[in-house]
């Protein structure tokens, strides 16, 4: 009883110093200005497109309050597989993925091998490349015409499409992103810990089992939700090589765009969306909340490294076999790019660059011009957003905190069709236009930059800007002259991160693109499904290409603003 009136009188001193804090801050315009601002759009552009997918799943053709899109969704045997499709890729995706990126992860930390920093290449791979660049080379190796399926091996009528896959493509395509998390944990761990298990004669086996891996659990768990959450939302690789294993990610776009059934398309939607977000809050408030308790601070020693033959030995074995297929599938696309015909005829030709450049001409330059445009706003949006979350106190924080960081929960196909049902009436009629695939852009890279604002921030202490605002620097003068130059890492990763995901996104996009706009992931699809793969490749080699230029461009002006690029972490 005393414990509960002891929270309640903490709850009110909160929220008191809140209003307080919230009333001080009425006093600076531009602070408050900032604060409506940024809390206007998340709104306008984040949860009323879901508010409005919700909306359109319960009314129907004649405009009335319904269930039946809903009863359709599950009554169509189609909708139901796909539930259970998503279900189980995302689960075998989640545990395979899981355990290769913790190998890596462990090989990394711990084991006393060559060839590690390729492994930092790889994770970066899936994300300065087409969401399908894999999907493609499996096609291109294993379908009916594949180098290895028919030419080399004379099997004929192969099918690499389907579940098994989608398998392959989503777990090589992100198990970097366990391996990033685990890395990090991994190394995070103090080695003084597992050196008193080794020293109290407990075997190398022993040590892993009973120390390393309980401390680590809560990190595979998380792991695991990530993955799991990739795949639930993934829509490229399914539209690419699922055959007839339809997810609902692929079944939203069928049903609002192929079938013309907005309604059924967005109940499908509502049932994606929570799943997605289900899992978000489990790993966001939950599981990630464990990982800070196991596991805190930096290594106090540096840690020696395993080097035991019978250890070493396979699994750097096992983590380079699967370095050497990655690199070799990602190498597969500007190869095929230059071949004639795939499967037929394997001339050297230049042709398939001429004919992307003759049709696909326009969907280069508006790709690169919209994601040049998205990037400032995105990275400067971000960095408002962190200050706002980490050092300053007002009533509604929480709220824009969790509605900034939804959009990594969202999947790109819920946010596009929201977007069409909210931007295609008065007063926004943005449909068609380039501002609703900037808009698009933003959204779905500004929370990651959101992120990674906040843990820069955290890390720095408030005195200096708490100095400057006693001597009368207003909040606006506070974050561009101390706060930003302080997070400028945070600042131009965030910049860099933007313009690969605007270049690569197409999950929201799809449902945005129209005559006037084109974009160049959309141009691949369209070959890919066409089965011109030699001009996919060569859209996709440009698109590559045309990343690590405007990379290399950022980089440059970074190092003349004092940064270093090796301090920046995508």
């Amino acid at each position: 009883m005393s414990k509960k009136v002891e929270s309640n009188v903490s709850s009110s001193i909160i929220w008191k110093n809140k209003l307080m804090e919230t009333r001080r801050h009425f006093r600076d315009p531009i602070l408050i200005t900032t604060i409506i601002l940024v809390l206007l759009s998340l709104v306008l552009f984040i949860l009323a497109p879901l508010y409005n997918v919700l909306k359109q799943s319960l009314i129907d053709l004649d405009g009335n309050l319904s269930l039946s899109g809903y009863i359709r969704a599950f009554s169509y045997s189609d909708n139901i597989t796909a539930i259970s499709h998503t279900m189980i890729l995302a689960t075998v995706v989640g545990v395979l993925g899981t355990f290769i990126g913790f190998v890596f992860a462990y090989c990394s930390a711990y084991i006393k091998m060559r060839a590690k920093k390729a492994f930092n290449l790889i994770a970066m791979l899936p994300i300065v490349s087409p969401p399908f660049a894999v999907a493609l080379s499996i096609i291109l190796l294993f379908g009916s015409r594949g180098l290895i399926t028919h030419d080399l091996l004379g099997i004929d009528n192969f099918n690499i499409y389907g579940f098994k896959g989608l398998v392959f493509v989503q777990t090589l395509s992100y198990f970097p992103i366990a391996y990033l998390l685990l890395n990090g944990l991994l190394k995070s761990i103090d080695p003084s810990i597992e050196e008193a298990s080794r020293n109290l004669g407990a075997s190398r086996g022993a040590t892993f089992c009973n120390v390393t891996l309980p401390l680590i659990k809560p990190g595979l768990a998380n792991a695991f939700l990530l993955v799991f959450i990739k795949s639930v939302a993934d829509f490229a690789n399914p539209i690419t090589i699922g055959g007839d294993y339809t997810t609902l990610a692929t079944q939203v776009y069928l049903q609002a765009i192929g079938n013309y059934d907005m309604q059924g398309g967005a109940a499908i939607a509502v049932i994606l969306l929570n799943i997605s977000i289900l899992l978000f809050i489990l790993q966001k408030y939950y599981i990630e909340k464990k990982v800070f308790v196991t596991i805190t601070g930096k290594a106090s020693k540096e840690r020696v490294l395993i080097s035991e033959k019978h250890i070493v030995y396979p699994l750097a074995i096992f983590s380079l076999g699967i370095s050497i297929i990655i690199i070799m599938f990602y190498a597969l696309i500007p190869l095929e790019s230059f071949v004639k015909l795939w499967g037929i005829d394997y001339s050297l030709t230049l042709n398939n660059y001429k004919y992307a450049f003759d049709v696909g001409a326009k969907a280069i330059l508006d790709t690169t011009w919209l994601s040049i445009i998205a990037t400032p706003f995105t990275g400067l949006i971000g960095m408002v957003i962190a200050f706002l979350i980490v050092r300053k106190k007002f009533i509604g924080k929480g709220l824009i905190e969790f509605i900034s960081m939804l959009g990594m929960a969202v999947p790109g196909t819920v946010i596009g069709i929201g977007y069409i049902l909210t931007f295609n009436n008065k007063p926004f009629v943005l449909t068609g236009t380039a501002a609703i695939i900037v808009i698009a852009y933003i959204s779905r890279s500004i929370p990651v930059g959101i992120r990674s604002g906040v843990t820069a921030l955290q890390q720095i202490d408030p005195s200096i800007e708490e100095a400057a605002s006693d001597l009368g620097a207003n909040s606006a003068k506070v974050f561009t002259s101390i706060s930003l130059p302080l997070i400028k890492t945070s600042f131009f990763g965030g910049l860099v991160y933007s313009f690969v995901k605007s270049m690569t996104s197409i999950s929201a996009i799809i449902f945005l693109v129209s005559a006037k706009y084109n974009i160049l992931t959309i141009s691949i699809l369209d070959q890919i499904e066409s089965g011109k793969f030699g001009v996919a490749a060569a859209f996709s080699t440009v698109l590559i290409v045309i990343v690590y230029i405007v990379i290399g461009i950022m980089y440059k002006l970074i190092g003349l603003m004092g940064a270093s690029k090796d301090d920046i972490r995508l």
